[in-house]
This record gives C-alpha cells, structure tokens and sequence, in this order.
C-alpha cells in the first residue's frame, strides 16, 4: 500500500487516539503503562506552556479538541492502571512512585494531598474555567453585530483595505467559534476531574477487597499496600488533569488579546514603582514591630524598595530616549525626500467635515453617520445594481465648525451646512401654520426649510411638517450626489469584478461576449449610460444577453444602449410610470421627429445633430413652456418620444436640462396624456 502521500503529523494524531482506544480494552504491561504515564505528564506541560506563552488565543484554536482528545487518553490510562492493580497488584514503576514519594509513604498523607487536589480542581479551576468560558462565549456571539458594523464603518472611512476587512471578518468568526466551542469543552475538563475521583474510590474499595478475599491479606495490610497504589494511580492522572485545567483557565482568560502574556503580566504587577515603595516600607514595618522574623521581612521589604528605585529610573531613562527617538524621527522625515507617490492616489468620493460635525461621525459620542455611510452603499448596490466606491469622511479645519463638503474625484462638487443641535423642518406644501425658526434651504434638492430647536419638534411633527435631524440631511444629499455622479464613479476595474461575478453563474454568455465581441471599455460605456438616466444594471445577465445578441452587428455603444433599454422595458416602466396610476407626459410632434432624424449625421465616430441653432433654442423653450406647466402640477416631466428619436432628443436637452427623463413609447408600456386629458405636442 502506497502511503508516501499521507501526512506523517496525520498518523502520530492518529495513532496516539487509536491507542486511547485500545488501552480501554487490551491489558498491557506495567512497563508500557509507565511509558504512557510519562507521555501523559508530557503533554499536559507542553499544553500548559504552550498557552502560558502563546500571543493570541487563536494561535490555540484547536485547543478544545486538544481537550478532548488528551482527556480520553487519561481516561484510558486510568483504565489501564486499574486492571493492573486489581490484577497484579504491580501497575508499574510511575504509579508506585507517585504513591510512595509524593504521598509520603503514608497513606494518610497521600489521601489528603489526593483530596486537596481534587478541591483545588473542582472548586477553583474548573468552576473558574467554566464560568469564564460561558461569559466570554455569551459576549463575544453577542458583540458580533458590533464589531461586523465597526470594520465596514473602518472599511468606508479608508482605516482598513478590503482585504484587512476581509482578514477581521474571518478572525471574528473564528473568535465566536473558538469561544462557543471553549463553553463546552470546559465540561471535559470537569467530566474527566469527577472520572478521576470516582476510579480512585473504586481502585481503593475494590483493591482492598481483592487484597482480603484473593491475597489472604488482613483489612490493615490490604488498605495499606492498595491504598498506596491507588492514591499513586490518582495522582498520574490528576497532576495532568490538574495542568490541563490550569491551561485552559489560563487560555480563557487571556481572552482575545494579542500580547506577550508573561512580559505584560510582570509589567502590569511590578510597573508601579510608588506601589513598591509602599510595599517594601510595610514588610520592613511588619518586621520591626511584630514577632514575625525582622531579618526575613526586611530583606523583602528592602528588595521591593531597591526594584521600585530601578525601576522609576528606568522609566524615566526610556521616556527621554522615546523623547529623542521622536525628534530624531521628525528631524529624519524632515530631511527624507517627500514620498510624492501616496500624494497621487485619488479618492473617488470623499467627506469633508468642521470640527462641529465631528461628534455625527465619532461612535464613541453617539454619532452614527459611519453606518449611515455603509447603509448608503447597499441603498445604491440595491438600487441601481453597481458598488459605490469606498466613501473616505475626512475632519477639515479649514471649513466652517458646521460646514461639509461632498468631493466627487478630489473636486468639490456640493457642500452644505447644519446646525449640530437642531433639526431641519420642511412644509411638505399643505400645512399652512407657520413655525418660528432659522430660515434655510435643504441641500439635496434647495427646498426651503427651517431649522428648529428639539422643543419645536413634536408641534413641527403634529403640524404636518417633515422634520429631518442632520445625520440624515447629510446622508441625503450624500446620497444624492451619488446617484447624480454614479456614472462617471463606474471604472472598467468596477465593470471587471462585475464581469469576474456574473461569470461564475454564466461563463458561456461571458466567454461569448467579452473580448470576442465586446470590449471591457465597451461595455463600461454601455453601462455608464444606463446609469445616467438612473436605469439599473442589476440585471446585468439580461444586459449582457442583449449585448451579445446585437454586437455582432453594431459596436455604437449609444445604439447598443438603446437595445438594452428595450429589454429592460419593465423596470423602466415601472420606475417612471408606476401601476394604477395616471401619468401625464410630454410628446413630440412627428415632424419634430423627423427634423431631428434628417439632422443626423454617421461617421466613423458615431452620430451626431446637425439642427440648426435657432430650431433648438426654439425647440427647448417649447419644452420648458410644456415642463413648467407638469411642474406646476406637482408632476415630474417625462419626454416620450419614438424609440429611433430618444437618443437624438436626449442628447439635444442635456445641455438645457440636466435630469430630464426622456423614454421611448415601447419603454413606456402605458397609455399616457397630456395636461388637458388630450394630448400635447411640442413645437
């Protein structure tokens, strides 16, 4: 048989479980019982200064099948030395030792330092153990949501990298599963102390009875003889046990700190130097004023004030050289050539706030604009089917105390300004009872509005006024200036992770596309115009279905737009001309239609208008007349036009008007009218 790929730390795991298993059922001799004592004793020290000096809890994170497995094992020896002892009376060399020496010779002696182990087990380590165990399992699965929002809040303000984020999502599972499997594994220890306990009872009644009824022994030399052995026997497995439930107290309660366990721990006891002081002046003052022993007393008090001297003349040596390290340091960045390199990197959205704004920003007073800001990226995601870029927020001295900035690429593109302790109120347009307040306007859509006090709130609210606190204005007109600019912020590096996404479900339409047909930038282009006319590309599978359907024929990425939007008919429809509704429109008049398709010109390049100047100023005023007249009404403007127009038309009003939605009748899929109920026509 072929075993050169089998891991040999495979094997020696193996063997050393299969071996727990076969001394529960074959006898085995006395020399080969104190072999695996040794070995025993062994491992439970290698457990017990592994996790003395271990760094981080999950460097132990097989610690609690550790448990399980060395419990067994102990279990099993127990076994083992009891068929010796009932049998032989001989169980080897180590138990006889154990019983002997560390007993005394005495079977009194040994029973009571038996006894007290078993106490010091049961009622201090283990219990300790177990408790802390549960507590840390209880709180860390508890803290998880927490801890999950703090590293997107750190992810989005630029802290972390995404694969640092990555790396603090798997270390916080792995935390979660390690505690909630220490919670349980805690009862092992416990279970293999009470085993212990109870083979001992058991050696020593039934070794006596084998002394008296088998050996011909009287009741006083067949206690004596079994007793010792049995004590020797609950010793080799109880000083283990003992190490064992000593490291894992240890590991629980180390928790999930990542330091130098013994360097911290000498360093927290004996840093103090006045606590030194205090203690060595009272062991010298216990000395010399009672009848405890003055010479043993005082040279500890005298060493405890020696360390307390050397100590505070080592901080304060190490606080100089931290001194002189900085300003070497500061000097050293001073001379060193500017490393203009990181100053290249371009943020693609970013938040700048004053100082008075800081505390919306900062968890520890209650602000929660980080979670709004992540809430924000799954809004979009949701919404319009791409991922917003990472959000950095940013503290500026150089703004107002309670001004903000939005920056789209290092160019500020919006700003705004609260009042930190006041909330914004807007007359939806039907309340008609004034509130006395700051006169503003809401920075999203410049809605006036007025700032008032918390007190004014609740009249504001029962007035019918929409009241909004600054947290959420702020994240409004983030939010805004996203979808606004969600175009330009789609990168071909964005379009590729989306590419890479819908490939592991639909390689074949993947491989048939791109590069073949498509290329990345093709695409990009494609997508950038859906987005900015707010059409999502979500549904990215039927997008590029549509794509590889007709690029064989066109690479005009605006016809190939226009394709798209024809698949995507019903959540057009649907986001413009909601259900059971009545939707007033504007439409264009055919011979506008054909005026604009004569002015077309192709090239090379792609098409473009030829209309003459003073036909589009005409043209454009006619739909502002027509716009104003829906607005007036309360109503969005929406342009329907023939679907070989739409592109034309909507190319020729963005210069004039920016968020004009402009939808082809095969988009529309519903009946539409004019302001009168009739029908109108732009001339």
């Amino acid at each position: 048989m072929d075993l050169s790929g089998v891991n040999k730390t495979d094997i020696g795991v193996a063997a050393y479980l299969l071996a727990a298993i076969i001394f529960f059922i074959v006898p085995i001799p006395s020399i080969l019982l104190d072999v695996m004592l040794a070995l025993n004793i062994s491992v439970a020290l290698i457990v017990l200064m592994n996790v003395l000096f271990v760094r981080e809890v999950l460097d132990m994170s097989f610690f609690p099948t550790l448990l399980l497995f060395t419990t067994i094992f102990r279990i099993s020896l127990n076994v083992s030395s009891t068929r010796l002892i009932l049998s032989t009376g001989s169980p080897g060399n180590v138990v006889e030792t154990f019983g002997q020496f560390v007993g005394g010779g005495d079977l009194v002696i040994g029973a009571i330092i038996f006894i007290v182990l078993i106490i010091v087990q049961f009622m201090v380590i283990n219990k300790g153990s177990e408790r802390v165990a549960e507590v840390s399992a209880r709180f860390t699965l508890d803290a998880m949501p927490g801890k999950q929002m703090a590293i997107d809040a750190d992810l989005n303000t630029g802290a972390i990298t995404e694969k640092e984020a990555r790396e603090r999502r798997q270390k916080l599972q792995d935390e979660s599963s390690f505690f909630g499997s220490m919670d349980g594994a805690t009862k092992y220890v416990k279970g293999d102390a009470t085993a212990g306990l109870l083979i001992t009872f058991i050696n020593l009644i039934g070794g006596t009875l084998m002394g008296v009824m088998r050996s011909g022994m009287d009741f006083t030399s067949a206690i004596q003889q079994y007793g010792l052995l049995t004590i020797g026997d609950g010793l080799c497995s109880q000083i283990p046990s003992l190490l064992i439930s000593l490291a894992t107290g240890i590991l629980v309660t180390k928790g999930s700190k990542e330091a130098d366990f013994s360097g911290v721990l000498i360093k927290q006891l004996f840093g103090i130097p006045k606590v030194l002081y205090i203690v060595g002046a009272s062991m010298i003052f216990l000395g010399l004023v009672t009848p405890l022993n003055p010479v043993l007393f005082g040279a500890f008090g005298a060493a405890f004030l020696i360390s307390g001297y050397s100590i505070s003349k080592s901080i304060g040596e190490e606080s100089i050289e931290e001194e002189v390290a900085a300003e070497e340091s500061e000097a050293e960045e001073i001379r060193r050539p500017e490393n203009v390199v990181s100053l290249l990197q371009v943020d693609p959205i970013e938040l700048e706030f004053g100082y008075g704004i800081i505390p919306l920003a900062d968890v520890n007073q209650g602000g929660d604009l980080l979670d709004r800001v992540v809430m924000i990226r799954r809004q979009i995601a949701l919404e319009l089917g791409t991922v917003v870029p990472i959000i950095r927020l940013r503290d500026n001295i150089q703004l107002n105390p309670n001004q903000y900035i939005i920056k789209i690429k290092g160019i500020q593109v919006a700003e705004g300004e609260i009042l930190f302790d006041h909330y914004m109120a807007m007359n939806p347009g039907f309340v008609e009872e004034e509130i006395n307040g700051i006169p503003t306007f809401e920075p999203s859509f410049h809605l006036p509005a007025i700032w008032i006090t918390d007190s004014q709130r609740e009249r504001a609210e029962s007035l019918g006024y929409t009241v909004v606190d600054p947290p959420s204005i702020i994240a409004t007109h983030l939010t805004e200036v996203i979808r606004s600019h969600i175009a330009e912020l789609l990168s071909r590096q964005d379009v590729q992770n989306l590419v890479n996404n819908l490939k592991e479900s639909n390689p074949a339409l993947v491989d048939e596309l791109t590069p073949k047909l498509l290329g990345l930038g093709e695409i990009q282009k494609v997508l950038q115009n859906l987005l900015k006319e707010g059409i999502s590309i979500r549904d990215l599978l039927s997008i590029f279905e549509v794509l590889a359907d007709h690029a064989a024929t066109t690479r005009d990425t605006d016809v190939l737009t226009e394709y798209v939007r024809q698949s995507l008919k019903r959540a057009i429809s649907n986001k413009f001309f909601p259900a059971n509704e009545t939707t007033s429109v504007i439409t264009l008049d055919p011979k506008i239609e054909q005026e604009i398709m004569s002015s077309v010109k192709q090239t090379e390049q792609g098409a473009y208008l030829t209309l003459d100047p003073e036909r589009t100023k005409a043209i454009m005023a006619s739909l502002e007349q027509e716009a104003a007249k829906l607005e007036n009404m309360g109503k969005t403007p929406i342009v329907i036009t023939s679907p070989i127009v739409r592109m034309y038309f909507k190319k020729l009003t963005e210069d004039y008007f920016k968020d004009l939605i402009v939808v082809s009748y095969n988009e529309s899929g519903e009946k539409h009218r004019g302001p009168d109920g009739r029908g109108f026509r732009t001339r």
